[in-house]
């Protein structure tokens, strides 16, 4: 274990000064009427964890992170003009788009793998993961929104995920998925405008769901301000790779852009 770098009395800090920060952002000033945020980016642990005592292979899988979801993101950002807001640490540390007071917030079982690096966690060693990781996070994204409402500048959230393309053994049939709680309008736009393209198939709420129990930050930062909204799954074997992200991410743009012109048009 690393020597701490705090002054003397202090304990030592879960990021190391030499380590990345709690979450990536750019084009904060963007000129687009989308921010997208990346709740599960990154398969990063802090060095002062370890592995969380599991093999290489299972810090690559999805119980990890999101595979894609970042090259995903980046890409569409770029091209919109958009500001990205993504965490840097794994979901398997502390899960960004889970209130932090479910016990799915620091996983000890993801789907069938103990998390061994999870178990017994003092009050002290959750608190330390909340206030280092995904605090930071959270009150970035919230500065940013309030910052573009205090400016009358519209919004529309973007929180793109990915999802395994094999689960319990047999293979999902969409290619990706829209997801919303209790505001549909935005998210049935984006879908509409992804099938448009012949033999893509893509699911409303499935295989996942946005509700308050299960997620945190769709019901915390766009429903609570009343801002329009989706949350984007794509199959990951469909983005596993740069040119792979590439093509979903002029999909993605170009279907955002035509929704946004037909919502903000009916919006009068």
């Amino acid at each position: 274990m690393p020597k701490s770098t705090e002054p003397a009395g202090a304990g030592p800090r879960l990021l190391a000064p030499d380590e990345p920060g709690p979450f990536h952002a750019v084009r904060r000033h963007g000129r687009s009427g989308f921010v997208i945020v990346v709740d599960h980016a990154s398969r990063r642990i802090p060095r002062r964890l370890g592995d969380l005592g599991l093999p290489a292979e299972e810090l690559q899988r999805h119980i990890a992170w999101d595979i894609g979801s970042l090259g995903v993101a980046s890409m569409v950002s770029a091209q919109l003009d958009a500001p990205l807001v993504a965490q840097n640490y794994s979901r398997l540390v502390i899960d960004c788009n889970r209130d932090p007071s479910v016990a799915s917030s620091i996983p000890r079982l993801s789907e069938a793998t103990t998390i061994p690096g999870n178990v017994g966690l003092t009050p002290g060693q959750v608190a330390e993961r909340r206030t280092e990781i995904f605090d930071p996070y959270h009150a970035h994204i919230g500065a940013l929104l309030d910052e573009r409402q205090a400016q009358g500048r519209h919004t529309i959230l973007v929180a793109q995920h990915s999802m395994t393309d094999i689960y319990l053994g047999a293979r999902r049939p969409m290619h990706a998925a829209v997801l919303y709680n209790r505001d549909a309008r935005f998210a049935l736009l984006v879908r509409q405008q992804l099938e448009r393209e012949a033999g893509l198939i893509v699911a409303e709420n499935e295989p996942y769901f946005v509700s308050d129990e299960s997620d945190y930050t769709i019901p915390r930062h766009a429903e609570q301000r009343a801002l329009p909204y989706v949350a984007i799954e794509i199959r990951q074997d469909l983005v596993a790779d740069e040119p792979g992200q590439a093509a979903w991410a002029r999909r993605i743009a170009h279907a955002l852009r035509q929704a946004e012109r037909t919502f903000l048009g009916a919006q009068g």
